[in-house]
Formats: structure tokens, sequence, C-alpha cells
């Protein structure tokens, strides 16, 4: 089973990156640089794919790529 995690990120007019994951919705994350932003929201990201594996109890290999754009 593969996971392919698009994450778009902006800059908040405040100063604030804010890190969003196409497709997983509530996967938003704020952080003062872009780095910070991009990793939380890929934890978040994997926390919530966690859970859909876990519902869905899938066989064999699991793959995870995250795209940040």
């Amino acid at each position: 089973m593969a996971f392919k995690v698009a994450i778009e990120v902006e800059r908040e007019d405040d100063g604030r990156w804010i890190a969003d994951a196409i497709g997983l919705p509530g996967v938003v994350a704020y952080g003062n640089s872009r780095e910070e932003a991009v990793s939380r929201a890929e934890a978040i990201a994997l926390r919530v794919l966690a859970d859909k594996i876990e519902e869905e109890q899938p066989e064999g290999e699991l793959n995870f790529s995250f795209a940040v754009a």
C-alpha cells in the first residue's frame, strides 16, 4: 500500500508559515519557518495515515512519500 502526500506551503501576512497536506482533511500546521511548518504537517499526516491503516488493516508493504510544493 502506497501513500503519497502533497504538502502546500505558504507564508501568511503575519510572517508565519502554513503547511497543508492536500487530500488529508485537517492536516494543517503552522511554523515560524517553512521547514518547521512542513515538519509539523508531516508528523500530523503520519498520525492520520496511521489511524487509516489501523482501521483498514492493510496487507503487504507500506510506502510513504511526501512532496512539498
